[in-house]
């Protein structure tokens, strides 16, 4: 494809998956607009950069469909002064909107490679408000360092809450919660030091996170 072609795949992932998909906050719209997202997808699926598929990234990883990733985005509501934690860099596209919306970006991958090829894709496009680290951020993070947004891109199929004290008073956490066939995407708001609110977004299906619990099963 030509720059011309990505340009104009680019412009109808907007309008024909994304905008119609109840993603109108504009921020967020520009953005993906304004993101190259052809360079971040493995070169094999280049040709798919911009289908509304969730694109393989290997390890059984997947990149989300765009329209997913627009919601996520409009949901935490990032403003240019926001701290930001992203659980699962993957590609390093959603980090690289994450960066462009808010003023810092920790990213926590467990797979090398996709820190590695994501550092390179971000350093090539001049995003250096994202601070990379490899590790399993299943179970949690240190419960001191808190957040203004969490953006959770792997599945969790047990909520045990492990993010939830990483909120800054009024942040927001993007979860996918359940197993599938049908998941539930959530945005949980912390309100006070011992305050939360769950609320329902979306159905969908994405991969669990790495080392994830998974629910007890029961033998009669």
């Amino acid at each position: 494809m030509s720059q011309t072609d990505f340009e104009q795949a680019r412009f109808n992932m907007i309008e024909q998956q994304v905008r119609p998909w109840e993603v109108l906050d504009q921020r967020v719209l520009d953005v993906m607009s304004n993101t190259p997202r052809e360079d971040f997808v493995p070169e094999k699926y280049r040709s798919l950069a911009f289908a509304d598929i969730n694109v393989p990234l290997g390890h059984d990883q997947v990149m989300m469909a765009p329209k997913v990733e627009g919601r996520l985005l409009q949901a935490l509501a990032i403003k240019p002064g926001d701290s930001v934690l992203e659980v699962g860099t993957g590609s390093g596209y959603l980090t690289a909107c994450l960066a462009r919306l808010g003023n810092h970006v920790t990213s926590i991958e467990i797979f090398p490679e996709f820190s590695e090829t994501a550092a390179t894709v971000l350093t090539e496009h001049g995003i250096r408000n994202v601070t990379l680290q490899q590790g399993d951020a299943a179970n949690g993070i240190d419960s001191s360092t808190r957040y203004d947004a969490i953006a959770v891109t792997g599945s969790i199929p047990v909520n045990r809450e492990q993010f939830h004290e990483n909120l800054a008073i009024g942040g927001r956490l993007f979860l996918i919660l359940g197993k599938p066939p049908v998941m539930e995407a959530v945005l949980v708001t912390r309100v006070d030091e011992a305050g939360w609110k769950q609320e329902s977004l979306f159905e969908t299906a994405v991969p669990p996170l790495i080392n994830s619990e998974e629910p007890q099963r029961f033998v009669l």
